[in-house]
C-alpha cells in the first residue's frame, strides 16, 4: 500500500511523539517519585519554629523564649507613677518610679537562669527557665518551665501599697516562691499566643483571710505590625477570694488583675518594650499578687523594658572573622 505524503508526516510525528513519550514519561513518572521519597524523608526530620515572641519577656511576665547559650541579657524595667495622678502634682506619674535591674545567661540554648533587684519593697529575686517542648511541623506548641523565688527587704513593719502594715517575725517569712508553665504557638509570622497557668505562694500575707498560696492564669500574645515594630498584651487572672478579706477586714479588696499593653521595638541587640499596666510590680509575686492599680479608675501606670544582649561565645566570635 502506497501512503501518500501528507500521511506519512503525521505517521512520522505520531512515532517520534510515542518514541518521546516512552523515554519522557518513565523518567518524569521516577523524577516524581524521587521527590516524593525526598519529601517524605524530610517531613520526618523536626524543623522547629524560630522567634515566637521578641524577647524572653512579654511585658511583666516571662515568655518562652530562652537565651541563647554564653549570652547574656541586661534589662532595665521601669514604672512610672499613676496617669491619673495630675499634671502639677505628679506630671502624669512622671516625677516617681520604680525600677528593676536584671540579668539572665543561657547556661544552654534551652536553659537560662536570671536575676534581678526590685525597688518595690526592696525585692531580690531569682529564677530559672527551661524549655521542655519546641514547636515544629511534628508538635503544634513551645512549652516552657519556670521556677522562681524572691525575698523582700524591708523593715517589719513598712505599709505596703494596699494601705495594710506588713511585719515579719523572721527572714523565712520574707521569702516568696512561684513557678509556672509557659505555654506558647506561634500561627504565622505575625501572630503568637501564650497561655500561663501560675502557682504563687507567699510565706506571710499581710491578712490570715488572703491565703498564702495563690493560682493564676495568664493569657498573653503579640502580633508583628512590620520587621521591627511588634503589638503585645497581657492578662493575668488571679483566682482569690475577695469577699473573705472583705468579711475579715470590712474593707474593699485592694488587689486586681494585671492588665497590660504595649509595642516592642527591636533595633539589633536591643529590645524596647513600651507600654501601659496597672502594675507597678515587675516579678510574678508582686504584678500576680499584688497589683493594686485598677484600669477603671484610671490608675495606669506608662513603663518600659530595655534588654541588651551581651554575647561570650568566643566560637561563635571566631566564626565572624
Amino acid at each position: 500500500m502506497i501512503l501518500n505524503p501528507s500521511l506519512k508526516k503525521v505517521l512520522l510525528i505520531l512515532l517520534l511523539a510515542g518514541l518521546v513519550a516512552m523515554i519522557w514519561i518513565p523518567k518524569a513518572l521516577a523524577q516524581d517519585e524521587l521527590l516524593k521519597m525526598l519529601d517524605e524523608e524530610q517531613s520526618k526530620e523536626p524543623t522547629f519554629t524560630l522567634a515566637t515572641f521578641k524577647a524572653s519577656r512579654l511585658i511583666n511576665g516571662q515568655t518562652i523564649e530562652t537565651v541563647s547559650k554564653n549570652h547574656l541579657n541586661f534589662w532595665i524595667s521601669h514604672r512610672f507613677g499613676a496617669v491619673n495622678s495630675g499634671f502639677i502634682a505628679n506630671f502624669f506619674g512622671l516625677d516617681e518610679a520604680k525600677i528593676r535591674l536584671g540579668l539572665e545567661y543561657g547556661l544552654t540554648d534551652k536553659w537560662l537562669i536570671g536575676a534581678g533587684r526590685s525597688s518595690l519593697e526592696k525585692t531580690y529575686d531569682l529564677y530559672t527557665k527551661y524549655k521542655v517542648l519546641r514547636q515544629s511541623n511534628k508538635f503544634p506548641l513551645t512549652v516552657t518551665g519556670l521556677g522562681g523565688w524572691a525575698i523582700n527587704t524591708m523593715e517589719t513593719g513598712y505599709v505596703m501599697e494596699s494601705g495594710s502594715e506588713m511585719r515579719f517575725n523572721n527572714n523565712t517569712e520574707c521569702y516568696s516562691y512561684w513557678g509556672q508553665a509557659l505555654i506558647a504557638r506561634k500561627f504565622n509570622d505575625r501572630l503568637s499566643l501564650q497561655v500561663m497557668p501560675t502557682f504563687l505562694h507567699l510565706n506571710k500575707v499581710e491578712d490570715p483571710s488572703i491565703p498564702n498560696d495563690l493560682w493564676a492564669l495568664g493569657f498573653g500574645g503579640r502580633y508583628k505590625l512590620t520587621k521591627r515594630f511588634t503589638l503585645s498584651g497581657e492578662y493575668y487572672h488571679a483566682f482569690s477570694d475577695p469577699g473573705a478579706y472583705e468579711t475579715s477586714t470590712g474593707k474593699a479588696y485592694p488587689y486586681h488583675d494585671a492588665i497590660s499593653i504595649g509595642v516592642d521595638i527591636e533595633t539589633g541587640g536591643h529590645v524596647f518594650q513600651l507600654h501601659f499596666t496597672n502594675s507597678r510590680g515587675m516579678i510574678e509575686r508582686h504584678f500576680i499578687g499584688q497589683t493594686t492599680g485598677s484600669w477603671e479608675d484610671g490608675d495606669i501606670y506608662y513603663g518600659f523594658n530595655i534588654a541588651r544582649t551581651f554575647s561570650f561565645d568566643k566560637g561563635a566570635k571566631n566564626k565572624d572573622k
